[in-house]
C-alpha cells in the first residue's frame, strides 16, 4: 500500500542555516539589487530511491518527493513503498524485507502518481544519475515514460558553489547547513534532507549568479534486464519489443573489460568511419542503456575511455552543452563531439585496425564474452 501521501509542507526546525554553513537564519532570496534568475526552473522534485542493489536489473524498493517551487521552498511531499519482485537485497542496509514489502504496490502500479509528482519540475537528487536511471529502467519496464527533462545533482551543484566538505556524502552535506538526519537510507528521511540542504544552496548559487549544472533526461528505449531479456520500447504503441538480435546469455554484468588489443589511431575525422582502437568516451543520458552502447563499442574493437584526454578520439553525448567535466576537457582539447544517432550509425560500419581484416559482423550482432566481477558500487564522483 501507499504510505504517507501527506501535501502538507516540511515541518522546519527551531533555526535553520546560512548559506555558508552551520547558522541560525536559512539563506534568503536574492533582494532588489540581485534578482531571481530567470533562467532559473520554475519547480524541483527532490528525490530519493532506495534500491535493491547498484546494478542494472536491480528494482526499486521504495521512492520520496519532495515538491519545491521556484526558490527552494517545499510545497508537499509523498512516500511509497514499492514491491520489487524478488529479494529486497541489502535489508540491513534500508531495513525493507520481503514482509514489509509484501503488500506494497508494483512499480507499476504507481508509476502515474509518480509522475504527477515529477511533471515539470527538475530532478534533484544527491547522485542523480543514479536515481534517474533506476527511475527510468522502472518506467521502460512499465512501457511508459517518466516525464523528466532535465535533473540536477546536488554533489555537482555543491563543487559549483565551491562548498567546502570532507567528502560528497549525503550526511556531510547535511552536517554543512546544520540538517540532521533522523533515518539515513530511508527514502523519505533522505528526501528531507536533501530538500532542507538543496534550499540555501539554490539560493546561493542564485545570489551568486551560479549556473545550475542541469543535465538532460532521455527515457530508455533499449535495455538490459537480466540474462534473457534485452528489449526495445515500440514508438507508437509503447509495448516492449524483443531485440532478436540477442541471445540468453550475451547479457554481461560488469563493465570492467579486457583492455582493448588495437593501437590507438588517433582522432576521428568527419566523413570518414571510426577505426578500431579508437578511443572513445561517452556522457550523459542515451536513449540506449549506456553500458549496452559500450558493449557494442568495445565488440567493434573501440576502446571505451572513462574520461576525455588529448588522447580521446571521439566524444559522444546528446547534450554537448551540459558543462560536465567531459564536455568541458572535449572543448578544451579539440576532441570530436557527435550524438548517440550519429554514432550508431557509424558503429555498422567499423574500419578494422592497421594490418586485420574487416569484421562482417555488426558489432550490435556479435557480443562476446567478458570478465564476470561483480558491478561497481554507487560512487557519488561525477553526474557524467
Amino acid at each position: 500500500m501507499l504510505e504517507d501521501r501527506t501535501t502538507a509542507p516540511l515541518t522546519e526546525g527551531p533555526a535553520r542555516p546560512t548559506a555558508t554553513g552551520t547558522g541560525t537564519t536559512d539563506a534568503t532570496p536574492p533582494g532588489p539589487a540581485t534578482p531571481w534568475p530567470a533562467a532559473y526552473p520554475s519547480g524541483y522534485a527532490v528525490v530519493d530511491v532506495e534500491t535493491t542493489g547498484l546494478s542494472r536489473d536491480d528494482r526499486i524498493i521504495s521512492a520520496a518527493v519532495y515538491r519545491l517551487d521556484a526558490t527552494g521552498e517545499v510545497e508537499d511531499h509523498w512516500y511509497t513503498l514499492v514491491n520489487p519482485q524478488r529479494d529486497p537485497g541489502p535489508v540491513w542496509i534500508h531495513g525493507l524485507t520481503s514482509d514489509k514489502l509484501a503488500d506494497a504496490p508494483l512499480f507499476a502500479d504507481i508509476a502515474d502518481e509518480f509522475a504527477a509528482r515529477l511533471a515539470d519540475r527538475v530532478l534533484v537528487a544527491h547522485n542523480a544519475v543514479f536515481d534517474w536511471s533506476m527511475i527510468a529502467r522502472e518506467y521502460a519496464r512499465a512501457e511508459r515514460t517518466a516525464p523528466v527533462r532535465q535533473r540536477l545533482c546536488t554533489i555537482a551543484l555543491s563543487k559549483e558553489l565551491g562548498l567546502p566538505l570532507p567528502n560528497h556524502k549525503l550526511e556531510s552535506l547535511a552536517a554543512h547547513f546544520g540538517v540532521v538526519q533522523r533515518h539515513a537510507h530511508h527514502a523519505l528521511d533522505d528526501a528531507r534532507v536533501l530538500a532542507e540542504a538543496f534550499r540555501p544552496s539554490l539560493r546561493a548559487a542564485a545570489g551568486g549568479g551560479v549556473r545550475l549544472p542541469l543535465l538532460e533526461c532521455r527515457p530508455l528505449t533499449e535495455w538490459s534486464d537480466g540474462a534473457a531479456r534485452i528489449g526495445r520500447q515500440g514508438t507508437g504503441s509503447g509495448s516492449w519489443v524483443p531485440n532478436s538480435s540477442y541471445q540468453p546469455g550475451n547479457w554481461r554484468a560488469s563493465r570492467k573489460r579486457p583492455a582493448c588489443p588495437f593501437p590507438n589511431p588517433g582522432r576521428w575525422e568527419d566523413g570518414k568511419p571510426l577505426k578500431q582502437g579508437m578511443r572513445v568516451a561517452f556522457s550523459g543520458d542515451t536513449s540506449v542503456d549506456r553500458e549496452l552502447l559500450e558493449d557494442r563499442a568495445f565488440e567493434a574493437g573501440l576502446h571505451i575511455a572513462t574520461s576525455v584526454s588529448r588522447l580521446t578520439s571521439l566524444l559522444v553525448t546528446n547534450d554537448p552543452d551540459s558543462g560536465t567535466s567531459k564536455t568541458t576537457k572535449a572543448r578544451a582539447y579539440g576532441t570530436p563531439v557527435i550524438d548517440e544517432a550519429a554514432f550508431g550509425q557509424l558503429l555498422q560500419d567499423v574500419a578494422p585496425a592497421d594490418g586485420t581484416a574487416r569484421r562482417d559482423t555488426p558489432a550490435a550482432d556479435a557480443p562476446g564474452p567478458r570478465t564476470d566481477v561483480p558491478p561497481p558500487g554507487r560512487s557519488p564522483a561525477s553526474d557524467g
